[in-house]
């Protein structure tokens, strides 16, 4: 049976979302925790300013290709003071590969300038600060939040969570901003960063987006979508 339909908003009963039951997200945390119970960022980092520079260099890019492109960064660049003192063109030779690279060195120079005025050359483990810093938006902010520094601000929303979110009939949203709040709503906190982790390992192995792998995945008796 197919998850009730319920009012979203009361303030606008136009908007609409599918919810599971709180026994069915009990059951879909299990099954996740027991395909991925390592499950974590795989993007290479050992600092909070690391994780945000490759999170800023990730979007519209692989993982893969974005550890490829920090190997030369990292080593090129080691303070938001370094990164605010290169030129556009020195870190756009970097990152080139990762696409969008004028518009990603933009917001990178833009970003290491402010957190070196503001905060002291610091990453801030604020939302309102992080979200202040030219090309981080909420994706980004939580997962340094929750990755660096253990706090569940909110639930990362890349294309697996969401794409995999609407498979499993927790969401209807396609925007990433009402998905988080679909599934701020439903999954208990403590399970917000984990949550992200597990289902961007469960895009990569079994529910790709062109293709599904549902016979071994062992989601499939609680997936609504599962064939």
């Amino acid at each position: 049976m197919k998850p009730p339909i319920i009012s979203a908003h009361r303030h606008d009963r136009r908007n609409r979302v599918q919810v599971r039951s709180p026994s069915d997200v009990r059951k879909i945390l299990y099954r996740l925790l027991k395909m991925h119970p390592e499950a974590e960022c795989a993007l290479r980092h050992e600092s909070a300013l690391e994780l945000l520079v490759a999170t800023i260099l990730s979007a519209q890019c692989t993982d893969e290709r974005v550890n490829l492109v920090t190997r030369d960064l990292f080593d090129r660049f080691h303070t938001a003071e370094e990164y605010a003192a290169a030129t556009r063109d020195e870190i756009e030779e970097l990152i080139r590969s990762t696409g969008f690279f004028r518009n990603k060195a933009k917001s990178l120079h833009g970003m290491a300038k402010l957190l070196v005025e503001d905060y002291g050359g610091e990453v801030p483990d604020k939302l309102p600060d992080l979200i202040r810093l030219p090309g981080v938006a909420r994706k980004t902010a939580n997962v340094v939040l929750g990755t660096w520094f253990g706090k569940a601000v909110g639930v990362v929303v890349d294309t697996h969570v969401g794409r995999i979110s609407r498979r499993l009939g927790m969401t209807v949203e396609e925007d990433p901003v009402k998905v988080e709040r679909d599934l701020m709503s439903q999954l208990p906190k403590t399970q917000w960063i984990g949550f992200s982790h597990r289902l961007i390992h469960l895009g990569r192995g079994y529910c790709k987006s062109r293709k599904t792998n549902c016979g071994p995945c062992a989601m499939k008796d609680v997936c609504p979508s599962a064939t």
